[in-house]
């Protein structure tokens, strides 16, 4: 057996070392995928104008103008193949007439031979982001300058093209489905990863028309997006297009029904409120407030689980992103009943202590301005036994000791409102936080005695307490 084994051993050459004398055969086939090459100078040839052929041959003429289009070229060198490019954005500008015109309507084959001409233009490799390239520490992105795409002047014409074949009330969506697939939507979804507003813009507008078009996607659609908010927050925290995406779920919250299914519920919880957590919050907060707020206003229910996710995700030491979660914490706020309200008061009113003596001044200002919402206040008042206790040593901090005088100013004018909502109350906190001051300052002049003590019992024994 041992001789066998070793006999077919030595009749497979090693392929990798290149002194073996040993002819190798005919490697295996394997299908290689398939490559859109950029022809030859010359090859592409204008075709004749839809109008000056008879209306029988204008399909057969709109395939082979979208087969002219699927050749894919070099924009890298701007003086490369001009004349095939320009051929290439007339037939493009052609196309999208035609289907925006109506003329006729387009076969199936056509269809098909559309969506392969779209997918070969639009579906490719998306360049990495600068950071990639150079090896360096990844910038803030608010900061970075966007890398635009060079084919764009084609690629813009084969979006309008997409983009008018979804919407045209001629595209049975029973036919078009068998195009625009789960795969089809998974590749769009992720070129939203592209650096280039123009391109993020037009893709955000497709999906959402196809979102609303193709009924058959909606629950995929939704899933796909959860997962690239997933691999956002828990892996990669880079991803250009979490804004856009966050507008069309704006749009489509907004057109849940009620009562609210459970999966909505477990997507607030699970995918927008972690979306805070990201250092680049700040990028797409205002799509992302906008969501939240959405789901408040349908549910009013679901403010005490905002509340609290807002909570858990509070920034500790970025200012900026506190004042960001200031602003939205209102606007949640101003859709929330007293019920919830109450359900959550003691931990929000913890926060809204921690930040009203922020040293950051615009932190400061900012929470003090919640008393400039009138119902805010009317929350406040109603459960002002419970909120004026757990926020009166703040005030009074902020009265004593804050830098800033516009804070300072502020806060007294938060002081006279919980003492005329509430006079009894508020001495009651002041006779409390008086009565607290002062064990505090009995504490510390005790513990002063001690040491005192101690640094002279050490003296007499001869020990230094400084060195020793």
């Amino acid at each position: 057996m041992f001789k066998r084994i070793m006999k077919g051993g030595q009749k497979k050459p090693s392929k990798t070392d290149p002194s073996d004398p040993t002819p190798v055969g005919p490697m295996p086939t394997v299908a290689a995928p398939e490559v859109v090459v950029p022809p030859p100078p010359g090859t592409i040839e204008p075709l004749p104008l839809f109008r000056d052929v008879a209306v029988t041959e204008r399909q057969n003429l709109f395939i082979r103008k979208l087969q002219i289009c699927c050749h894919v070229l070099d924009f890298s060198d701007t003086l490369k193949c001009i004349r095939e490019k320009e051929i290439k954005r007339q037939t493009l500008m052609e196309l999208v007439d035609f289907i925006q015109s109506g003329s006729g309507k387009i076969t199936e084959t056509c269809q098909e031979e559309m969506i392969k001409m779209v997918s070969a233009n639009i579906f490719r490799c998306l360049p990495p982001a600068g950071h990639e390239n150079t090896g360096q520490e990844a910038t803030d992105p608010e900061e970075e300058e966007p890398c635009l795409e060079p084919a764009w002047p084609h690629l813009q014409l084969v979006y309008e093209l997409l983009l008018r074949y979804v919407v045209s009330s001629d595209t049975d969506t029973k036919v078009a489905k068998r195009y625009i697939d789960h795969s089809f939507v998974l590749k769009l979804l992720d070129l939203f990863g592209s650096e280039d507003p123009r391109e993020r813009e037009y893709l955000k507008t497709i999906l959402h028309r196809v979102y609303g078009k193709f009924m058959v996607h909606r629950p995929f659609i939704r899933k796909a997006i959860n997962n690239i908010f997933f691999r956002f927050i828990y892996e990669t925290e880079r991803h250009s297009g979490i804004g856009e995406l966050l507008e069309i779920l704006g749009s489509i919250i907004n057109g849940f029904a009620l009562p609210m299914k459970e999966e909505h519920k477990l997507f607030l919880s699970r995918a927008l409120l972690p979306l805070h957590k990201p250092k680049p919050v700040g990028v797409y907060h205002q799509q992302l407030s906008y969501c939240i707020a959405q789901f408040v206003e349908k549910d009013y229910k679901l403010a005490d689980t905002v509340i609290r996710g807002l909570l858990k995700y509070w920034p500790v030491t970025n200012c900026q992103k506190e004042v960001l979660f200031l602003g939205e914490l209102e606007e949640v706020l101003e859709a929330t009943q007293a019920a919830e309200f109450q359900r959550c008061m003691v931990p929000l009113f913890r926060q809204v202590a921690r930040c009203l003596n922020s040293s950051h001044f615009q932190v400061a200002e900012r929470t003090l301005f919640l008393w400039n919402n009138e119902h805010i206040v009317s929350l406040i008042a109603q459960n002002r036994t419970v909120v004026l206790p757990i926020i009166f040593e703040a005030l009074e901090k902020n009265v004593q000791s804050h830098w800033n005088q516009a804070v300072h100013g502020l806060t007294v004018n938060v002081q006279k409102m919980f003492l005329e909502m509430d006079a009894d109350l508020f001495e009651e906190c002041q006779r409390q936080y008086a009565e607290r001051e002062a064990k505090a300052k009995d504490l510390e002049e005790q513990r002063e005695l001690n040491w005192k003590r101690l640094a002279e019992a050490a003296a007499q024994n001869g020990v230094d307490m400084v060195t020793a």
